[in-house]
């Protein structure tokens, strides 16, 4: 991991010792209008290194998206993913599938996916997904649904943090995407996971020491470079941190709600997520309580249930101070469509395997409820 300001203007130093001399670049169109593209291909274009250019990606990236990528890779010495996480979990398939001439649904599933595959640098411009640093990526398949492929093998060789990245981006998405690393952070830490371990658990406490404590600067100071280098550093750290123990019932309801509506991920965890606390703090608050001090140390000295309701009423907090959507209502949801979403849930055993408390479809529908 390389993390400073300017860092984006030595790639082409650092691809073409370590990576190779032609490289697949992929990102997403959005990224093209902010300059960053360009300085990178300039960069890798000065150290000597062939740059193609596959743009396509598209937020929760469907298989075709992924294959399409995956056939440019072919051939290339290298793939460097340059974006937010639907581009870094492209740019992870891609590496994978141009070397191992397996199938993508082949590679679906824990630890199913299969080396070689191309020498991988991954650059994230949101300090939300932590997928620089994790052996998963998700795929939107069909209509709605999602699957994950989750191996090692798709681990990157560098990953590259500029916080210069991360100075254009709009305050929601700012806010979302911090929150969806807070996410990260939390529900490793309470993960029912037998992987759940005291270093993903230290992991988990030093993101939301960061990330606390630097949200709001970076939403409403957005030119704060310590701000914003504490938030990529805390969305790493949250990613090493789940990268071992699962998440769990949050990212299980919010995938539904992005895969049906384009809610961005994010704001799909922030919706839920106090809610899924308040639910898993009846049999299980003391992971809650616990965690509470390390992103608002107010709440220091609270255990037990009244830690985790400060903890989640705080969250929920923070959430409408940095000017999110507060309820499925206000991002297109109808009541009507709450047991569909929570049908849906119902299929993301992967990751409700991990939630420290059972969730039932009713249970699913009811946290829905309290959402909307």
């Amino acid at each position: 991991m390389r993390l400073g300001p300017g860092l984006l203007d030595q790639i082409g130093d650092i691809a073409s010792g370590e990576l190779g001399r032609d490289i697949l670049l992929v990102t997403d169109p959005g990224m093209l209008a902010t300059g960053i593209v360009e300085r990178a291909e300039a960069a890798l274009s000065a150290a000597g290194v062939k740059v193609t250019r596959f743009s396509d990606v598209k937020a929760d990236p469907p298989e075709d998206i992924v294959l399409a990528a995956a056939e440019a890779a072919k051939g290339r010495d290298a793939v460097i993913g340059l974006g937010g996480g639907s581009s870094l979990d492209v740019a992870k398939l891609a590496a994978l599938l141009a070397a191992n001439g397996g199938t993508l649904a082949a590679a679906y599933g824990v630890g199913n996916a299969k080396g070689p595959r191309l020498p991988l640098m991954l650059i994230p411009t949101t300090a939300g997904t932590g997928s620089e640093v994790t052996p998963i990526s998700i795929v939107t398949t069909g209509a709605a649904e999602k699957m994950g492929v989750v191996s090692p093998v798709i681990l990157p060789d560098i990953a590259l943090l500029d916080p210069e990245l991360t100075l254009g981006l709009p305050a929601h998405v700012t806010a979302a995407t911090g929150i969806d690393a807070m996410v990260h952070a939390i529900e490793a830490y309470a993960s029912a996971s037998p992987n759940n371990n005291p270093v993903s658990r230290s992991l988990a406490k030093e993101a939301l020491t960061l990330m606390g404590a630097a949200l709001e600067r970076a939403v409403f100071t957005p030119d704060d470079m310590a701000a914003r280098s504490d938030m990529l550093l805390g969305s790493l750290l949250a990613g090493q941190a789940f990268a071992n123990s699962p998440v769990a019932a949050v990212h299980a309801l919010a995938y539904p709600i992005g895969g049906h509506y384009k809610v961005p991920h994010g704001l799909s965890n922030a919706l839920i997520l106090p809610h899924v606390l308040r639910f898993n703090a009846v049999t299980a608050p003391n992971p809650y309580a616990e965690l509470a001090p390390y992103a608002f140390p107010g709440l220091k000295g609270l255990q037990g249930q009244e830690g985790a309701a400060a903890f989640a009423e705080a969250l929920a907090d923070l959430s409408k101070k940095t000017g999110l959507q507060q309820g499925l209502n206000e991002v297109g949801i109808t009541r009507d469509a709450l047991p569909m979403l929570a049908r849906d849930a119902m299929n993301q055993t992967r990751l409700l395997v991990n939630n420290p408390r059972d969730v039932t479809e009713a249970d699913a529908l009811a946290i829905y409820e309290a959402a909307f």
